[in-house]
């Protein structure tokens, strides 16, 4: 069962309405027409915000096909953004090349170390109307995943790792950290089915392991409005890590027995958090 705090409290429903089989909708890209959904007159909807979504590390933009397949049910635009997984600064400065390109209002979603990411891309960007976390860090200005990971107990994702060191081009070394594949679904995924979680082993994205100590400089959810998905058990952020970030930046705060993966295991949930998000603060 999945719980509310901040704002009105009330249960989720963990599903999301379907649509009548008569309604159509197109394939939304990066484009600057992606500014509404389409209707089956073909009139826009002016209403709906793109969902713009940032997947975290190990994982890939595929990590968000359920909450895409729920979300563009009701008809949102969305698009999932490929994340570096470089660097806070860098991968931000990406995800605005992104947010730049999708016209009109938007509703930034980020998963994990996609947190730290949607923090400090949407600083100072009118069009981000909300901010949704995902099992995500909200770091301060400061501050960096991997001293949040460490704030409080619980994290079990060190001994899963498996570092890979490698030469760069000016002759420096630089690490870049996967999950063992044969960990990560206890690790990263212990509610998705085990042949999903071992094609997510296989897929998985490295991050630099320089990125988890690089400290944020801004933190856009001190200003923009933004909900939380705090899931319970998991073994990457720890449940009372995830709760303090989501108390400090006042997040609309739900809370799921789910593991890290909770956008595989729990798409439609996922998917109602961020359409309560849109309908709070797209008029």
């Amino acid at each position: 069962m999945a719980s509310i705090k901040g704002g009105r409290k009330r249960l989720v429903t963990g599903a999301v309405a379907t649509v009548t089989a008569g309604l159509a909708f197109g394939a939304f890209a990066v484009s600057g027409t992606a500014s509404g959904a389409t209707n089956q007159a073909g009139a826009t909807d002016h209403a709906r915000p793109t969902v713009v979504l940032e997947h975290g590390a190990f994982a890939d933009g595929s990590s968000w096909n359920g909450v895409i397949t729920a979300l563009r049910a009701d008809g949102y635009p969305v698009v999932a953004a490929a994340n570096p997984l470089r660097g806070p600064a860098s991968d931000a400065a990406a995800l605005r090349t992104v947010l730049d390109h999708v016209k009109g209002p938007k509703i930034l979603v980020g998963h994990s170390y996609g947190g730290n990411v949607i923090s400090e891309a949407a600083t100072g960007d009118p069009d981000v109307k909300a901010l949704v976390y995902v099992a995500a860090f909200l770091p301060a200005p400061g501050e960096s995943a991997l001293e949040l990971t460490n704030k409080y107990p619980g994290s079990t994702l060190p001994d899963a790792l498996d570092p890979v060191t490698y030469q760069q081009a000016d002759g420096s070394t630089a690490t870049d950290l996967y999950i063992q594949q044969d960990k990560f679904r206890h690790q990263f995924a212990a509610d998705v089915p085990a042949g999903q979680a071992a094609l997510m082993a296989a897929e998985q994205r490295p991050i630099a392991q320089s990125a988890l100590t690089e400290k944020a400089t801004s933190a856009a959810w001190k200003t923009i409005p933004s909900w939380d998905i705090v899931t319970t058990r998991d073994l990457n952020i720890p449940a009372a890590v995830q709760r303090f970030m989501a108390g400090r930046a006042h997040a609309h705060t739900t809370e799921v027995a789910a593991s890290h993966s909770v956008a595989v295991s729990h798409p439609h949930l996922v998917a109602d958090v961020i359409e309560r998000a849109a309908h709070a603060t797209v008029r």
